[in-house]
């Protein structure tokens, strides 16, 4: 494993690299005959990074023949924050980008340099808890009539597919906090709800990036009747509308509007939805967890309606959520790409190549975090007064482009869990192991489907 970074090393080394197979008919094209590897991109990619974190430690690199250059993998909170926090402006988005902009557009996922800061910006303030906590009845109608599904299916007996639930419940927060009550207008004006193919169809092909990108126009059209009405929305179309450059109190253009407004849609609804259907099969796997989660739920005062003093009030159920995202962050990989030479671990990563950090391994780092693999949800190592480096968790990211939206998820998550704790258990099979999924997003590789019992 690499040392730390010593300034007494005047010519820092090039970080270890798996050494190929004689054979391997790939090896012809990867420089000094190393084992080639489109980290990213393979199905298996999480299998064999856990694979050689364990053989490299901190600090790795595998030729990407896809791509003709190297992959730089950190997983030491050190690296994490030179390149998301005090150096990060060495490093910009890195593979990846084209794919995800042909879905989402130039939003703040996908967006650099002086826009991407114009546009965080003009968005910070929708964001400010006391903004988002007025989306607290929006959040308790989309449980209400999960609840009301669930009571039917519950008296009948019938399992639930709870990762099709998830993505339901998910996107229907996301399109009211957007949409508002013109998300009832758009669907009565076609017939149905115009973005449903986002939860029904959750292969993320080019297919989809088309019909996804056909909804740009009917985005477009409520925003600009948006700015033709005197009668103000609160939702998000509604803030973006209305805000304004510092510099020159212009609105935000037609075509940036519409590209946030596609990413807070999808970015708000597919994290969300793989963290909380994580969060039921941890439960459904940790009985002793799953008791201390309903005591708590239990002693709470009923209200119909939490506001987000409330779910803060809720600290082992937040620390349900915190644990889930620990040992299963939806964004498992993050990807930037070097501008110019660095050192990482001591060793030189010249400019030019990817540099890859996995959540998801950062996380298990057993030098941070105590049985690492273990569901603790009240675990040391999210106290205050922790030692731990806060690199050592980044679910949501950090530095400047810490995600947005972590309040607002973390809300709505913990709402969704201690409405629907109160009333059921979601049991699955003991020690059944949920197949994972590593692309895009890290999600079950297929539907969890639980019995509901009532409590």
């Amino acid at each position: 494993m690499p040392q730390r970074e010593s300034a007494a090393s005047s010519a820092p080394p090039t970080p270890p690299a798996p050494a190929a197979p004689a054979l391997a008919p790939e090896a012809a094209e990867a420089p000094e005959a190393e084992t080639p590897f489109n980290i990213g991109d393979a199905e298996d990619s999480l299998e064999r990074m856990c694979e050689l974190n364990a053989r490299f430690g901190d600090l790795y690199r595998v030729y990407s023949p896809g791509r003709r250059r190297y992959a730089y993998v950190i997983n030491h909170p050190d690296d994490v924050r030179r390149v998301l926090v005090s150096n990060h402006a060495n490093y910009r988005k890195g593979f990846g980008l084209d794919r995800v902009k042909m879905l989402l557009g130039n939003g703040l996922v996908t967006s650099e340099g002086e826009f991407w800061r114009a546009q965080r910006y003009l968005m910070q303030p929708m964001f400010h808890r006391r903004v988002i906590t007025q989306f607290a009845s929006v959040i308790a109608a989309a449980n209400e009539q999960l609840l009301e599904r669930w009571e039917r299916l519950a008296a009948s007996g019938e399992r639930i597919n709870v990762t099709d639930e998830m993505s339901a419940l998910t996107l229907e927060v996301i399109l009211r906090a957007v949409f508002g009550t013109d998300l009832d207008r758009l669907s009565q004006q076609l017939g149905k709800n115009p973005f449903e193919i986002i939860a029904r169809e959750s292969v993320r092909d080019l297919t989809f990036a088309y019909r996804f990108r056909q909804l740009r126009k009917l985005v477009s059209e409520l925003a600009e009747r948006r700015r033709s009405e005197a009668t103000g929305h609160f939702d998000f179309i509604g803030m973006l509308v209305h805000a304004r450059h510092r510099a020159t109190g212009a609105p935000m253009g037609e075509r940036e509007l519409v590209d946030e407004v596609m990413t807070l849609i999808i970015a708000g609804h597919e994290t969300a939805a793989s963290t909380l259907n994580s969060a039921w099969y941890l439960l459904s796997q940790h009985p002793e967890a799953e008791t201390k989660l309903h005591a708590e739920i239990d002693a709470a005062p009923l209200c119909d309606v939490l506001d987000l003093a409330a779910t803060e009030a809720l600290p082992y159920t937040r620390g349900v959520l915190m644990e889930t995202l620990r040992l299963y962050p939806a964004v498992w990989l993050l990807s930037r790409k070097s501008i110019g030479p660095d050192v990482l671990a001591g060793c030189a990563v010249p400019a030019g190549v990817d540099v890859l950090l996995s959540p998801y391994l950062i996380h298990r780092h057993p030098r941070f975090w105590s049985e690492p693999a273990a569901f603790h949800p009240e675990r040391a190592e999210f106290a205050p007064q922790t030692v731990r480096p806060p690199l050592a968790y980044v679910p949501f990211s950090a530095g400047p482009r810490h995600c947005i939206g972590e309040s607002m998820a973390l809300f709505e998550m913990t709402v969704h869990l201690h409405r629907v704790a109160r009333r059921y258990r979601l049991l699955y099979e003991p020690g059944q192991p949920m197949p994972l999924e590593a692309l895009i997003n890290l999600r079950s590789r297929g539907p969890l489907m639980m019995q509901l019992q009532r409590r």
